[in-house]
């Protein structure tokens, strides 16, 4: 893809990623238990549709399993919306025994002190089923994305396209995924696009829809 046609597609889409990303900041502002939601997005997502992640969210806390279910629980809920459904089950549990406490206090804390990169580390560091991809896609998702790639098959996919980079490997190891998010901000940098703008633009030219 030419960078003219690129940068074509990202006037036309300009007002609806910047929109999106005000919603994310708008959800970083609503308190621990709304970032607890996310991050428990974030713990769903490999290997798992956006959507269906979102929908597997939205039905454990109707049926009050978010905040309080034990792993059995939310496992059969999962189990018809991801996959790995018993693991993510056990992370989304433990994840909740550690931040909980005093309104998600710890949690809150973590997501907002330091650079962005600082708070990636911890995340990755700290929350078992967290990757690089999934502790910046929470980041982004409420606010702090700004100088974190979220590096899905999707946007690789693009990146390639792009000239961005050479070509996607079956799996990525920490190192090499660094390498591809300098390569992605060099990117930005001479496409004058944002990297948080850059990634929800390949995912709607991918999905045909904004996200999350």
């Amino acid at each position: 893809m030419k960078h003219e046609e690129l940068l074509a597609k990202y006037a036309r889409s300009r007002r609806d990623i910047e929109a999106r990303l005000a919603h994310f900041e708008s959800v970083g502002k609503k308190g621990g238990r709304q970032l607890f939601e996310e991050l428990c997005f974030c713990l769903l997502t490999p290997q798992s549709k956006a959507r269906s992640c979102d929908s597997a969210i939205h039905e454990l806390k109707e049926k009050k399993l978010l905040f309080s279910g034990d792993v059995a629980a939310i496992a059969r809920v999962l189990a018809k919306k991801t996959r790995f459904h018993n693991n993510k089950a056990r992370y989304l549990v433990e994840a909740r025994e550690k931040f909980s406490a005093n309104d998600f206090a710890l949690l809150s804390n973590h997501t907002f002190s330091g650079t962005e990169r600082h708070a990636r580390e911890y995340f990755l560091k700290n929350v078992k089923g967290l990757g690089l991809k999934e502790a910046s896609h929470y980041l982004r998702n409420v606010g702090r994305g700004s100088t974190l790639a979220i590096l899905d098959r999707h946007i690789l996919k693009n990146l390639v396209k792009c000239g961005a980079i050479k070509s996607v490997l079956a799996s990525l190891t920490e190192k090499r995924y660094l390498e591809i998010e300098r390569k992605m901000e060099k990117f930005c940098k001479q496409t004058g696009i944002p990297l948080s703008h850059l990634d929800l633009l390949f995912w709607a030219e991918e999905t045909g829809e904004i996200f999350k």
